[in-house]
């Protein structure tokens, strides 16, 4: 928007670099440019602003297909005035020279000129599309109609507009319709999901028997393992037993022997001290043959009172001495 700044009796204008103004001052082009700034008097002048910026005109509007479907198109197109003069000659772009506003709505006037020309091109391509060749491959052959038919329009060519590019962001068909579209893909989506659901339970389940396979599997080899074990343990025992009564066997014969050996020394030792106290008898006896009676008696009284116990009194009475005497007598 252009910046008119007021004085008495003149006025000073202002645009930015992206604006084109033209001056007219009593029917003639006094100034005409972009991005301009100049005195001008209010009374004479006319004055028009043109934008020169890229603008985006978003476009929104129903259309029917061959198979009598109804669908929306959403779009953008972009545009620009490239001849300012030639714009400024067909559309209305004045502006009030004590505020800078437009006096009518020329950018209103250019959206309502390409919206119209951009609907027809559409409308044109999709009633002879079908409703799916249309939701498939119609956002791209309706772009290309569109781009194609807004460059090639004389009308915007007389009016100095330029089509940039446009843009067709979706096309959708009602509500009804799309839910209706979308129940076979959602059909086969929710197939490929059971599908898969089963899939998964059935892997779950190969898995679950794998796994008490090899737990079965793991039990049975244990118990195989407990079985050597037991009887390798039941053969150590019985190794056991058997070297504990081979041991005891070796020790019982070895004391058998001692025993014998001990035995057969005692009885040698016996019979050796025999021997001896058998001659040293026979030597006593053979000494004793030859002395008299009375000395064996006197020995014999001898031995006697060697092994009898103490005697604290002896009486000796008459009839007691009498027999010793008489033989002592005889002997003398």
């Amino acid at each position: 928007m252009a910046v008119i700044t007021r004085y008495p009796l003149i006025r000073h204008l202002r645009v930015a670099p992206t604006t084109h103004i033209r001056a007219l001052r009593s029917g003639k082009v006094s100034h005409d440019g972009a991005g301009l700034a100049f005195w001008f008097r209010p009374l004479t002048a006319a004055l028009s602003e043109i934008p020169l910026d890229d603008r985006e005109l978003p476009l929104f509007f129903h259309a029917r297909t061959v198979d009598f479907q109804d669908v929306t198109v959403q779009a953008t197109v972009t545009y620009r005035i490239v001849d300012p003069a030639l714009a400024a000659a067909r559309i209305d772009f004045a502006i009030d020279v004590d505020t800078g506003a437009w006096r009518a709505a020329p950018l209103e006037q250019v959206a309502g000129l390409l919206t119209e020309s951009a609907q027809q091109h559409a409308l044109d391509l999709l009633a002879r599309t079908a409703l799916t060749d249309a939701l498939v491959d119609g956002i791209t052959a309706v772009r290309e109609r569109m781009s194609g038919g807004l460059t090639a329009d004389p009308r915007l060519a007389e009016t100095g507009i330029a089509v940039i590019g446009v843009r067709v962001v979706a096309i959708r068909p009602e509500p009804e319709v799309e839910r209706a579209l979308q129940t076979p893909t959602r059909e086969k989506v929710q197939q490929d999901a059971d599908k898969a659901t089963f899939e998964r339970r059935a892997l779950a389940v190969e898995r679950e028997r794998a796994i008490g396979e090899n737990e079965l599997q793991t039990k049975i080899e244990l118990a195989r393992r407990e079985e050597e074990l037991v009887a390798q343990n039941g053969a150590n025992d019985r190794l056991k037993t058997q070297e504990s009564w081979a041991a005891d066997a070796i020790a019982t014969e070895a004391k058998a022997r001692r025993e014998v050996a001990l035995a057969e020394a005692q009885a040698q030792a016996a019979r050796l001290v025999g021997a001896a106290e058998a001659d040293a008898e026979a030597a006593r006896l053979a000494a004793y043959r030859d002395l008299d009676e009375a000395t064996l008696i006197g020995l014999a009284v001898k031995e006697l009172a060697a092994n009898l116990p103490k005697v604290e009194h002896l009486v000796l009475t008459p009839d007691l001495l009498a027999p010793v005497l008489a033989r002592l007598g005889a002997t003398s």
